[in-house]
């Protein structure tokens, strides 16, 4: 036993002695932040009592060392600016920039010596990268513009097919189909459409890479489905005095729906691929909200100007597709040199790895690509060694395309409900009086209003404010929610079902087409909480090598496996569809009063009710967020690239450490370790007026009080230290 005072006179020696120790950490640097690692949040500093007035903004540079040094807070100074208005301190994230004003912010791994593009970024194979500070302005524009020029196309032919195939534009030249086979037609359509994005996923992720696998799916499919099927518009096609079924059969099952797939399962992707995978990546949320808001812009212009057109001729109305979808690639073509495009994986086999993944919906076995050639050399083999091992403790290798399968089909029964609006719904508003220019094609737009009018209130209004006071929707409830407006749409469909036959029985007349504008609005409000949230969360969760694989999952769970229910549930409930006759032609009022669609539209709202149920109950609720969190810690993971490996074994060395899992601790970590410290007595030992040294290991101590301090004495410095550390340390 020692004097306590003369233990504190060493311990000051001791500090003066080792002030420029990487190791020291005197007192006065407890009220300091932890430093995050460079692909963590940043938070602010917080303002110490001798600030006065002043506010730190601050951005944290990664230090040279894990521990806090006395240098680190010459360090922070040097990225610290000072506000006097007393204005809230603001906080930068690293996984946010897009300014110049950021880049000093920046280690130097992560800048790019272009100056157009100064944000740099190194994938597993070694492939640099390097992107804008604001891609949204200089290369994302004209992605969401061949985005929104493709949904004109798609959702003006699909809107108005119903239609065309009864005869309703042409009594004279049409394909003369009863409403439920125009219907299933639609409807295959549709789950063909949805369903190839696996193959364009596929050449996009192996093959091709996204740039190559949108130019030919829009020029091999896609156009040449068009040309078909505005020639089937044309009477006597190709010689026949006949409609040509065939034809339409080509174009409007086959080339396409699969040309529209193909796209849809790269255009997404290839968006978002364009920001920084780490330093931009809380940017792409707001990427998908404007993503999604293109969609409908060009839903809404495609679903006014072709079934106005069509109203007055059908084959010109068929051809203003086909020339918008050209320029829409030409624009494409244009910004060819702006965009980013990641190299494709070049592995054939990896498809059928893929392919078992979909079927065991897990995470695919066997992580080998191959096997390696006998003359490769040592180091390539230790690097594919390396790749394979980091892969496999990967947070995000954990989640498969199987589990983004699962993910989006709690989505299905909204989007079952959500399939009515180009296939009953319009078998519903044809028997209707239409409002002026508005008819039951037509009224699909009001679900396009409700996206945009609604989409902005909700991403613009109400879910900053939820953000303000830190409120988080968990992603099922937003499932939740999106099926509920769907199935209250249902009840209102149901609702004007009853109305039809109560003014035909009593007045013999047809009631308005604006009736529907409640269904088509309520569907409206439910996409943008269901299907947005769909699309972001098989983004966020799926892995980086496999993007467009999970887009394409998640393109199939929203229209193809809904579509293919559809089909199913039409053949089974056909007897609700025949008049009163046993036929199926119920696009005239008279024969609709005799149908029981009504019984349908109650087996929808069922389906719909179960979407709810489901997506409340908490282990389905436990387990997406449990998804969630595994790719956000993934997100968080230290990059693994070669610069940064390199540097951190230059630093280790200097240091004089060896490779140990203390190289990757934060301050963060440390400073639990304090707290740790102050509850059980053992690890770092921090002495009252000294610096910060290793003490006895937490595993082997005997968690003893220190012998030379007086207990009452060592109990005020813990209760002084553990106030100044629990605002640092990790709350359970």
């Amino acid at each position: 036993m020692g004097n306590p005072s003369g233990r504190r006179n060493s311990s000051r020696r001791s500090s003066s002695s080792d002030d420029n120790s990487n190791n020291a950490l005197p007192m006065t640097q407890i009220q300091e932040p932890p430093r995050p690692h460079p692909n963590r949040l940043i938070s602010p500093s917080p303002t110490s009592s001798n600030h006065n007035n002043s506010n730190d903004y601050s951005a944290s540079i990664p230090p040279s060392s894990p521990a806090i040094s006395s240098t680190s807070s010459q360090q922070q100074s040097t990225t610290t600016t000072t506000n006097n208005n007393n204005y809230p301190p603001k906080t930068l994230h690293l996984t946010a920039i897009s300014s110049p004003s950021h880049l000093s912010s920046l280690p130097s791994e992560l800048k790019s010596n272009n100056p157009t593009r100064p944000l740099l970024h190194i994938d597993e194979q070694g492939h640099p990268y390097h992107y804008f500070l604001n891609p949204m302005t200089q290369s994302v524009i004209l992605i969401l513009l061949v985005e929104m020029l493709e949904r004109f196309c798609f959702y003006g032919i699909n809107y108005t097919t119903t239609a065309y195939l009864t005869g309703e534009y042409n009594d004279d030249w049409n394909a003369d189909m009863p409403s439920i086979q125009a219907s299933s037609y639609v409807s295959i359509s549709t789950a063909v459409a949805y369903t190839t994005p696996f193959v364009g996923a596929m050449l996009a992720d192996n093959l091709l890479g996204e740039y190559i696998t949108i130019i030919m799916g829009c020029c091999l499919c896609y156009i040449p489905g068009l040309i078909l099927i505005a020639l089937t518009t044309i009477p006597n096609f190709m010689g026949r005095m006949d409609f040509n079924v065939r034809a339409i059969q080509w174009g409007l099952l086959v080339l396409w729906p699969i040309g529209t797939g193909t796209v849809k399962a790269c255009v997404n992707v290839f968006g978002a691929k364009q920001f920084h995978p780490i330093l931009q990546s809380s940017l792409i949320e707001r990427y998908y909200v404007n993503f999604y808001m293109c969609i409908n812009i060009g839903a809404l212009t495609g679903g006014v100007v072709v079934p106005i057109v069509a109203q007055w001729d059908v084959t010109w109305a068929y051809c203003i597709p086909v020339m918008v979808l050209v320029v829409g690639v030409s624009l494409f073509l244009f910004g060819g040199a702006r965009y980013v495009k990641p190299v494709p994986r070049y592995d054939v086999g990896y498809w059928m790895r893929e392919v078992g993944e979909l079927c065991c919906c897990g995470h695919g076995g066997g992580g080998g690509g191959g096997e390696s050639s006998e003359r490769r050399s040592q180091r390539d083999k230790k690097q594919q060694l390396i790749q394979q091992q980091q892969s496999s403790n990967s947070p995000a290798d954990k989640v498969g395309i199987g589990t983004v399968l699962l993910l989006s089909s709690l989505i299905i029964p909204f989007n079952i409900a959500y399939a009515q609006m180009a296939t009953t719904f319009i078998v519903q508003g044809s028997v209707m009086k239409p409002w002026g220019m508005i008819d039951a094609p037509m009224m699909n737009n009001a679900d396009a209003i409700s996206v945009l009018a609604f989409g902005y209130i909700i991403g613009n209004i109400i879910y900053p404010e939820l953000n303000r006071r830190q409120i988080k929707i968990p992603t099922t409830h937003k499932f939740a929610i999106g099926s509920a407006f769907g199935a209250v749409a249902v009840g209102c469909a149901i609702i004007t079902d009853y109305q039809i036959h109560r003014v035909y029985r009593e007045r013999g007349e047809a009631i308005s087409i604006l009736w529907q504008s409640f269904p088509y609005f309520l569907i409206g409000i439910g996409e943008i909480f269901a299907v947005s949230a769909a699309y972001e969360v098989a983004f966020t969760v799926a892995p980086a090598k496999k993007k467009s694989l999970a887009s394409a999952a998640n393109l199939f769970m929203v229209g193809g496996a809904p579509n293919v229910f559809c089909i199913y549930l039409y053949n089974a409930c056909r007897s609700w569809f025949l008049n009163a006759n046993g036929l199926a032609h119920i696009h005239k009022l008279s024969d609709y009063s005799t149908a029981k669609v009504v019984n349908y539209f109650w087996l929808l709202e069922a389906i719909a009710m179960f979407g709810v149920i489901v997506n409340l109950l908490p282990p389905v609720k436990n387990w997406v967020a449990s998804i969630e969190e595994a790719a956000a810690e993934a997100v968080k993971t230290p990059m693994n690239t070669p610069m940064i490996r390199k540097n951190l074994k230059q630093r280790r060395k200097d240091r004089g450490g060896t490779s140990s899992n203390n190289d990757e601790e934060t301050p963060l970590i440390k400073a639990k370790k304090h707290a740790d410290y102050l509850k059980y007595g053992s690890g770092p030992e921090l002495r009252k007026f000294g610096s910060m040294r290793a003490g006895p290991s937490l595993k082997n101590a005997h968690h003893n009080p220190p012998h030379d301090v007086g207990q009452g004495q060592s109990t005020s410095l813990a209760r002084e230290v553990k106030n100044k550390l629990e605002p640092y340390a990790d709350k359970k």
